[in-house]
């Protein structure tokens, strides 16, 4: 597929009118994209972060009288907890892989409809083996959410407009934290009602309304730019020139097909020789690309997967243990009841804001990894204040540290390998492959908080201390690195990829674009 890269925006370069209509064009476009993508990702991600049985909602059903119904002893909660892992994990780069076939605005609102009904039929669960069988089957359904959804934005979006938008339905994650103990603590009043205690409503409930935001979400969400019925004919064709204008050289194919035989008449020679056939200059855009297992391979071998993937099992160690027993540590910090649930909602107020600006400043700046590496040594002082801590006030001080220094954390490490990975297919792997490692790291976030060691949890905070440590090195060996190849770039030491591209394609071994590989494609830090 071709297009004619003198004019893409549809605007000429010419007197100042027309590059404010071009202004005023792209304001339009992005406004009208905003708000039929961003509002029903935000509340998926937020019925995600509700009714996803490792976080808000268990750990309030946990103090609401769970672990008691269910007749849960030892570190049996926290079996039930891993379990789902091992089945999120597997899901997400298949998801993934099929995500362009089955279309983003269907597939992922199923995937949110299925766990929701999933989630429901919690309500019903009453001994450990029923609550192990519900986990297992909740995380089939949504291993394939997030990565999803990061693949899909990386198709509407350039890529210094995405942080941004991941940080506003990332915040809602934060939100969902403070969202999720007022909800609880409302719905914990339906105790007895039906003969049901109050913990199995919050399940029942959230899982119905999470059905009912999967519906709504389906109904709103654009599978793709070309396809959105919201844009005019040339709204479409203008967002349209602009996405790819600005994916051109990592969309790159070779100038020259492959050498063919050519014939020479007998009685000039008789001779047969090979010649080029040229082409013209052109493009292969990501809705157009084939899958080939050699892009799945590009993904899995780049060294910024490995890199983000555990700098990502860091901050996910502290996320999810956060977000899993605050309930548990305000509780024993003297709270009890709704008063408990209460107080579990101060310390997100500034985790969202933060989200937010941190988001916005960081496709400003072009900066993801920096922003890591400044907001996670908050986190540190936080873990180290709770643990140091002679009273309560000090421990619930650290709670508002922590979630200030992780939750900003997530847009930016989730941005990396969408801006840095080029190819649908391998960004596609590179992003799922991430995730799946990171969450790994919901193994040691579920077992690092037992409750023996209430209300001080000072082994939990020590190893989830050492993780965020851990994701602070792994953050700047990835910023090392951008940099360094960047550089290599802007000194001409990359050029040999053309080179090597062209041979894979005269050879018939790829048909995938140039991708990241190209020369002139800059990592971002």
């Amino acid at each position: 597929m071709s297009v004619n890269n003198s004019n893409v925006s549809g605007v000429s370069n010419g007197p100042l009118d027309d590059v404010e209509a071009e202004k005023a064009m792209t304001r339009r476009v992005l406004w009208k994209l905003d708000l039929r993508v961003l509002p029903p990702l935000a509340l998926l991600w937020l019925a995600n972060f509700i009714v996803r049985p490792d976080r808000t909602n268990v750990g309030n059903a946990r103090i609401a009288g769970l672990e008691k119904d269910t007749h849960l002893v030892g570190n049996q909660f926290n079996i039930c907890l891993a379990v789902f892992y091992v089945s999120y994990i597997l899901v997400e780069l298949p998801s993934n892989l099929i995500l362009k076939k089955m279309k983003p605005s269907r597939w992922l609102p199923f995937l949110v409809a299925i766990w929701g009904t999933v989630t429901t039929l919690t309500g019903v669960v009453h001994n450990f083996s029923g609550l192990l069988a519900i986990r297992f089957f909740l995380g089939l359904c949504e291993g394939g959410l997030l990565p999803g959804i990061m693949l899909y934005l990386s198709t509407l979006y350039k890529r210094h407009e995405l942080q941004q938008r991941v940080g506003i339905f990332y915040a809602s994650a934060s939100l969902s934290g403070a969202f999720g103990g007022l909800l609880a603590s409302a719905i914990l009043k339906m105790d007895g009602i039906g003969g049901l205690p109050g913990w199995k409503w919050i399940f029942i409930l959230e899982g119905i309304a999470t059905v009912l935001i999967a519906v709504i979400a389906a109904c709103i969400m654009p599978a793709d730019l070309a396809s959105a019925k919201f844009f005019t004919e040339e709204e479409r064709e203008f967002i349209l020139a602009r996405f790819r204008a600005a994916d051109v050289i990592s969309a790159s194919i070779p100038l020259s097909e492959p050498a063919e035989k050519i014939n020479v008449d007998e009685e000039k020679g008789s001779d047969i020789r090979t010649e080029a056939k040229p082409v013209q200059s052109a493009v292969v855009y990501h809705e157009d690309e084939k899958f080939e297992w050699r892009e799945v391979i590009r993904g899995v071998l780049d060294v910024q997967t490995w890199l983000t993937a555990f700098s990502y099992m860091g901050i996910i160690i502290s996320l999810y243990s956060f977000s899993l027993f605050l309930p548990t540590i305000v509780s024993g910090l003297g709270y009890a009841g709704e008063e408990a649930q209460l107080h579990t909602v101060p310390p997100y107020v500034p985790a969202v804001v933060l989200t937010v600006l941190v988001s916005i400043a960081g496709d400003k700046l072009k900066w993801r990894g920096p922003f890591i590496l400044i907001f996670l040594p908050i986190a540190m002082i936080g873990y180290i204040l709770a643990i140091v801590a002679t009273s309560n006030t000090q421990r619930y001080a650290a709670v508002f540290l922590i979630a200030a220094g992780i939750y900003p954390c997530g847009p930016c490490i989730l941005s990396i390998l969408p801006n840095n990975c080029a190819g649908h297919y391998k960004r596609a792997t590179a992003t799922a492959l991430q995730l799946a490692i990171a969450n790994g790291g919901g193994f040691v976030a579920t077992f690092s908080y037992t409750a023996d060691q209430a209300p001080k949890y000072i082994r939990g905070h020590s190893i989830t201390l050492a993780f965020v440590a851990m994701a602070w090195v792994f953050m700047a060996a990835n910023v090392l690195y951008c940099t360094w190849e960047n550089k290599a770039r802007e000194n001409g030491r990359r050029h040999s990829n053309i080179e090597k591209y062209q041979e894979l394609w005269d050879t018939g071994k790829t048909r995938a674009p140039i991708g990241d590989r190209h020369p002139d494609f800059r990592f971002t830090l």
